[in-house]
């Protein structure tokens, strides 16, 4: 019997490829608004991100997801998703 194969991305910050379910997914979806998607399975161009603030950092100051997603996205919205990512690595693992 054959092993699954793990899907790997790779982190848009540090550029290490890791497990999709490690990281954090930047979408965007058909309608072209940009979201965070913890679940993967949102529907939409997505980027990925390590949960760390550092490789969301680097990858907002190189436009990664910009370039990425093929969309402008606003300071505002980059904020917010920063928050919400600086929650996520705040929470313990279950």
């Amino acid at each position: 019997m054959q092993k699954r194969k793990i899907p790997e991305r790779r982190c848009s910050g540090c550029g290490g490829t890791f497990p999709k379910k490690e990281l954090i997914r930047v979408v965007r979806a058909p309608d072209g608004s940009v979201s965070l998607d913890f679940t993967g399975k949102k529907s939409g161009r997505g980027a990925y991100v390590c949960p760390r603030l550092e490789c969301f950092a680097r990858a907002r100051k190189a436009r990664r997801f910009q370039s990425s997603l093929e969309v402008e996205i606003p300071e505002e919205l980059l904020d917010a998703l920063e928050a919400e990512i600086r929650l996520a690595e705040s929470l313990p693992e279950t």
